[in-house]
């Protein structure tokens, strides 16, 4: 059974910096894909940065670009995402989350979830 549980969020002024971190109980490994996502209240949930455990580039929303940096640690089964110049349009609830196998998007097909951190930008 695999979980994700995060943690890192909090309450920030505008233009300060939070880490996220992302525990997984799998092998981060063993997913195609990890991401995180937000979603504001009100709002659709959107993707944000997502990265190849395997290798490779990874991929940022326009919104964060420049901003945000994914980062993740095969060893220790954790995913972080660096937080740098919030904005208040960043508040949100953060949610990691995995991807078992290959789907067309980069924000699409991913399967497991975790309860979310809540960012909050002031």
């Amino acid at each position: 059974h695999v979980q994700l549980v995060e943690s890192g969020g909090g309450s920030v002024q505008a233009g300060g910096s939070l880490s996220l971190s992302c525990a997984v109980s799998g092998y981060t490994s063993s997913f195609n894909r990890m991401g995180w996502f937000r979603q504001a209240p009100g709002k659709e949930r959107e993707g944000v940065a997502a990265i190849y455990p395997g290798g490779g580039s990874p991929d940022y929303s326009d919104s964060v670009k420049g901003r945000f940096t994914i980062s993740l640690d095969n060893d220790k089964n954790t995913v972080y995402l660096q937080m740098n110049s919030l904005k208040p349009e960043d508040t949100a609830m953060y949610y990691c989350a995995a991807r078992a196998a290959y789907t067309r998007g980069m924000w699409n097909g991913y399967n497991f979830w975790g309860q979310g951190t809540q960012v909050t930008v002031s």
